[in-house]
């Protein structure tokens, strides 16, 4: 179990401002600090315990996730879902579904790297629901 305290402690990255731009795309609150704009856009996601984003697919490029302190998950559709940590990476290729966010008892962290591509965007989709929730 993770505390905002323990976060701050573990990761060189800073918390950054309540999310309120993505709010409706989140169970839960999150805080984003936007890292770089610069080739490739990078930002810091922190998730209080159990907050998740909706499901989501981001067309034309990917995603890559680098987890940095906290107890999190990631699940693509159709798939069980897989526990994340400090120092995993999670590549999440264009047109995969997909949700990630905090253990219901941690927060978390992660570095999101957009992937520069074409016609490149994110389309949110519905919330988590019970049948795909298996953090309780």
């Amino acid at each position: 179990m993770s505390s905002l305290e323990e976060i701050k402690k573990e990761s060189p990255f800073p918390i950054g401002d309540e999310n309120k731009a993505f709010t409706q795309y989140f169970t839960g609150k999150s805080y984003l600090a936007g890292l770089t704009m610069e080739q490739v856009p990078v930002a810091n996601v922190t998730f209080e315990p159990g907050c998740r984003n909706n499901w989501h697919i981001h067309h034309g490029a990917g995603q890559i996730l680098l987890c940095t302190a906290g107890r999190g998950y990631y699940q693509e559709w159709g798939k069980e879902a897989q526990e994340l940590s400090a120092g995993d990476v999670v590549n999440i290729p264009p047109e995969v579904k997909h949700w990630h966010g905090a253990a219901p008892d941690s927060w978390f962290q992660h570095i999101a790297l957009s992937v520069p591509g074409e016609n490149s965007g994110c389309e949110w989709q519905e919330p988590v629901t019970s049948e795909y929730e298996i953090l309780k």
